[in-house]
């Protein structure tokens, strides 16, 4: 074990590392090791136990166990408890679930309290194959197929917490063993033998069954783990190589170029979607191969489609590229319209997110170049009232250059605006007719020339 820390960089410059100590075999041969080797190690160490109030008089046994036994090491200790049940309940999650969340969350706040951002935990390599072949049953892509790692950063990036396991190369049958040797007399929890969680089903049927066919199945599968992860290193690569290029970041969104995005081999899209999606939610928990693959089968369809994703993440089609956000930031780059407003000319109209100054100025004044939010048309040909309103049905507009008038929406759908966009988009309409779809183009009737009379200029700003 002593190895494997080294060969993994598993201590941090802090030299402080807090150990979970649920009480089990694997916990305690993990927390006495480490209680032998902390002069060689040049650390301190601290416990942390939490009692998950599911088990009654068993769990509160276990808690003053772990604390009897963190006392004879010398070793301080956090020992807790939490509600998990009424957790699951509020999130609506499997008790499995919820137990590992309030767990690591307990491990990141006493972690922070003692000032390290180091977690050791009792993994072995039976929970190794347990979590492959759980990965397996629903459906992982190459990163599931790694299992655990050495060392795995938890929680959002700004916690900046990482789990390590040094007993990963260790059998669970050999922290018995050492149990037994020392006389450390280990907490069993009879809740393992249950057959609910999916991990105990594995544990105690499926595992046997693979053994069965093959005796050494668990080699078999970490060795296939230790060869995703090199496959998965490689993509790493690839996927930093084109990060800039093909995917980047604006905003709270992600946005991917759609012709060299589908150009890609189908391994490198779903590392690339992986990888966007872990950036905008923080982990991959309930990101699972179905979702990528929906993703990926809806990629080559026409522009509007939408996958919604776990986390509140859509993917988004557009013409010619995909936004990955949350579904806030994806709708519409622009605010909710609320009401229909008349502007004050001149002057300032402050609406639903808009800042609207009008202007009023003689042609040779007019700016040669306007930017997309910025238009002046021919005031004897706009009204005396003009309005700001999203498109309502049967809109039609007569665009700039055009000698003939259009539906909206066929304009919309030529100028290529996203359908979620189009609902939020400024009208700018006279009593007469369309003077203006906001960002995209003017109507031809209503534009100013530089022979012509007074000019009213708008400008439109996101407040």
């Amino acid at each position: 074990m002593l190895r494997f820390i080294w060969e993994n960089h598993q201590i941090s410059d802090q030299n402080q590392l807090l150990v979970a100590v649920s009480g089990g075999p694997d916990s305690v041969c993990l927390l006495h090791i480490l209680a032998n080797l902390r002069e060689e190690l040049d650390i301190k160490l601290h416990v942390a136990h939490l009692d998950h109030q599911l088990r009654g008089a068993e769990s509160e046994a276990d808690a003053v166990y772990v604390s009897q036994l963190a006392r004879e090491l010398g070793i301080p200790a956090t020992i807790a408890s939490r509600d998990v049940e009424g957790y699951r309940v509020r999130q609506r999650a499997s008790l499995e679930e919820a137990a590992r969340d309030v767990r690591y969350t307990f491990l990141a706040e006493v972690a922070e309290s003692i000032g390290t951002d180091r977690v050791a935990v009792g993994h072995t390599s039976d929970d190794q194959v347990e979590t492959i072949l759980m990965h397996l049953i629903r459906g992982t892509g190459t990163r599931g197929l790694r299992g655990l790692q050495p060392n795995s950063p938890w929680g959002p990036s700004e916690s900046n917490l990482t789990i390590v396991r040094p007993l990963l190369s260790l059998s669970r049958q050999e922290t018995i063993d050492y149990c037994c040797r020392y006389r450390l007399e280990p907490r069993s929890d009879a809740t393992n033998l249950s057959l609910s969680a999916l991990r105990n089903k594995i544990r105690h049927q499926l595992v046997p069954l693979l053994e069965s066919y093959n005796p050494r199945i668990d080699e078999a599968l970490i060795r296939m783990a230790r060869i995703a992860g090199d496959d998965l290193t490689s993509l790493n690569k690839e996927g930093l190589r084109l990060w800039g290029t093909i995917a980047k970041k604006q905003g709270e969104a992600i946005v991917l170029d759609r012709k060299d995005f589908l150009e890609l081999p189908s391994g490198l899209k779903r590392h690339l979607l992986r990888e966007s999606i872990e950036q905008l939610l923080g982990d991959l928990k309930d990101i699972e191969a179905r979702h990528i693959e929906a993703i990926i089968a809806a990629a080559r369809k026409p522009a509007g489609k939408m996958v919604r994703l776990p986390g509140g993440l859509v993917f988004i089609i557009e013409y010619d590229r995909f936004l990955l956000a949350p579904v806030s930031a994806a709708l519409s780059p622009f605010p909710v319209l609320e009401n229909e407003v008349t502007l004050k000319i001149p002057g300032e109209t402050l609406f639903s997110g808009w800042r609207v100054t009008a202007r009023i100025k003689e042609p040779e004044q007019m700016e040669d170049k306007e930017d997309d939010f910025s238009a002046c048309f021919c005031l004897d040909k706009v009204g005396d009232e003009i309005l700001v309103r999203s498109r309502q049905a049967g809109d039609r507009f007569q665009p700039l250059s055009m000698s003939q008038s259009k539906k909206l929406g066929e304009f919309m759908i030529d100028a290529k605006i996203p359908r979620a966009w189009r609902d939020r988009i400024p009208i700018v309409c006279s009593p007469h007719h369309i003077l203006w779809v906001v960002g995209w183009r003017i109507d031809d009737r209503a534009r100013a020339t530089r022979d012509g009379g007074p000019v009213l200029c708008l400008e439109f700003e996101k407040r």
